[in-house]
């Protein structure tokens, strides 16, 4: 099976990226044959059980990299929405992987969209992604709506990181009043789903401190200052990757997330008809971690199945 290797990658931003390959030894990743997968997850990929069966079928590669101020990656105090998708190509390139990959992103807090904006994709998935609820896509009631769905102190929060991000370190650091319950990792947020897959995230919840070491502003807090701030562009903008069906991109979202509200996830897929929407019933946000919901992502990716 699969062997782990760490490895540092220098960017030309002198920043480093740590990555962890997963490959099935008999696989060559340059190989036309080959499936190489980037991941980027919040905290610990590890807790993702991936099948033999399916890795070994399907001749994938994957590799995991450590975002920007996460486990051992360099910060990056420049970040912008269009970020991101610049460092997965560079480090494509440095990791020689070719001209093409598919990419899947889990993270609560940072823009996923980017992964779209580049010409490098195979494929993508995008699982439960963050919605900013100033996008200038989104009719005022739908926004507002889901907005006030949120926790009183979610919603403050939020407000913080739009409207003065230079305050977000005190505001959710400090003691005299709540701060963000996604930030905090309360579970208050979590619906049953939610709640039943918590003890499957023992091995994530262990590695806390090493995927935190560079504090918490670095990482999460610039996460929300990036992702709930002024974008140059909304997603309900972006044209389709794959105009000649030679991929696509798929987004997954629980009709339980009580993070995420599903409603606003709803009207981006009316408005980007090229992509494949699954809406699955019951679940919350952590429906990734469920048993064989990695193996039927990346099969839907590869067939490219609604």
């Amino acid at each position: 099976m699969a062997g782990v290797v760490n490895r540092k990658i220098s960017a030309s931003s002198a920043r480093t990226h740590t990555r962890e390959a997963n490959q099935k030894t008999t696989v060559n990743k340059t190989s036309v044959s080959g499936h190489l997968f980037l991941f980027y997850f919040f905290f610990y990929l590890g807790a993702v059980k991936f099948f033999v069966e399916i890795v070994i079928e399907l001749g994938i590669y994957i590799v995991s990299f450590d975002r920007p101020g996460y486990g051992e990656s360099d910060p990056n105090p420049k970040r912008t929405v269009k970020s991101m998708a610049l460092d997965i190509e560079e480090l494509a390139d440095q990791l020689e992987l070719g001209s093409k990959f598919y990419v899947i992103v889990y993270v609560p807090f940072s823009n996923v969209w980017d992964a779209c904006n580049t010409n490098r994709l195979a494929g993508a998935g995008l699982l439960a992604p963050v919605v900013n609820y100033w996008w200038s896509g989104f009719p005022g009631n739908l926004s507002g709506e889901a907005y006030n769905q949120q926790f009183r102190q979610d919603q403050w929060a939020l407000r913080v990181a739009h409207y003065i991000p230079w305050l977000t370190y005190w505001w959710n650091t400090q003691k005299l009043f709540p701060s963000s319950s996604v930030a905090g990792h309360s579970t208050g947020t979590l619906s049953p789903q939610d709640q039943e897959l918590v003890p499957k995230l023992t091995q994530r919840i262990s590695h806390m401190e090493e995927v935190k070491q560079q504090g918490a502003f670095e990482s999460i807090h610039r996460d929300m200052i990036v992702g709930f701030g002024d974008w140059e562009f909304s997603p309900m903008d972006l044209e389709n990757p794959f105009p000649n069906n030679e991929g696509s991109v798929h987004l997954w979202h629980g009709d339980d997330d009580r993070i995420v509200p599903v409603t606003l996830q709803r009207y981006i897929a009316q408005q980007l008809p090229w992509i494949h929407y699954h809406e699955i019933p019951g679940a919350g946000h952590l429906f990734a971690y469920a048993d064989g919901m990695c193996d039927s992502i990346i099969k839907a990716i590869l067939t490219g199945e609604k």
